[in-house]
């Protein structure tokens, strides 16, 4: 934490090594969260990926350290450009081309095609979610934020985050078995 805060001082007074350090440390866990807000859409989250870190590299002079993490400032750069890009585009989230992880060679072909079709489902239920809803799943169980980091990157309490994230786990509960296969899953808090 304290050779962060070093290069984010350097960051802020210009040095360009310092924020592509940064850039480096931040954008694998910046770009998958814009990907799975954009549906997918891998040129939409690089194009978006490349303004949050513009904006952030322009604005990292303002950039205070208030006790919470740079990511959490980069999240809300990123979440507000999501935002935007909605705005502007006016597209639909549509989460479904999300890359699935690698199946481990030993499933049968049944196994796989039911893990598929499980994935699938959740992904046809996480896009019906309201966007609170799923920024909040997304950076909790995707990138693995903790409540108070994802209170700061959504300018919410930790407790509007705790309510969040259960409403969202229930709505979620709530559409996949509306879809049928509520047997496969099991959905629980962290």
């Amino acid at each position: 934490m304290e050779d962060e805060r070093k290069l984010i001082s350097k960051a802020r007074e210009g040095e360009e090594e310092a924020f592509g350090q940064l850039y480096d440390k931040y954008m694998p866990a910046i770009y998958r969260f814009v990907f799975l807000k954009v549906g997918g859409h891998k040129a939409q989250a690089e194009d978006i990926c490349h303004e949050v870190f513009l904006s952030a590299w322009q604005n990292v002079g303002n950039f205070k350290f208030q006790g919470h993490p740079f990511s959490s400032w980069l999240y809300r750069i990123a979440g507000n450009a999501v935002i935007d890009y909605y705005r502007t585009r006016k597209v639909n989230v549509d989460i479904e081309n999300i890359p699935e992880e690698p199946v481990v060679e030993t499933t049968s072909l049944a196994e796989r095609m039911d893990d598929r079709l499980d994935l699938e489902n959740i992904h046809e239920c996480l896009k019906r979610l309201e966007p609170n809803y799923q920024d909040v799943l997304i950076m909790k169980f995707v990138e693995e934020l903790s409540n108070k980091e994802i209170a700061v990157a959504l300018q919410k309490s930790e407790g509007a985050v705790r309510v969040i994230q259960h409403r969202a786990i229930k709505q979620l509960k709530k559409y996949v078995e509306e879809n049928g296969r509520p047997d496969n899953h099991t959905i629980k808090e962290a």
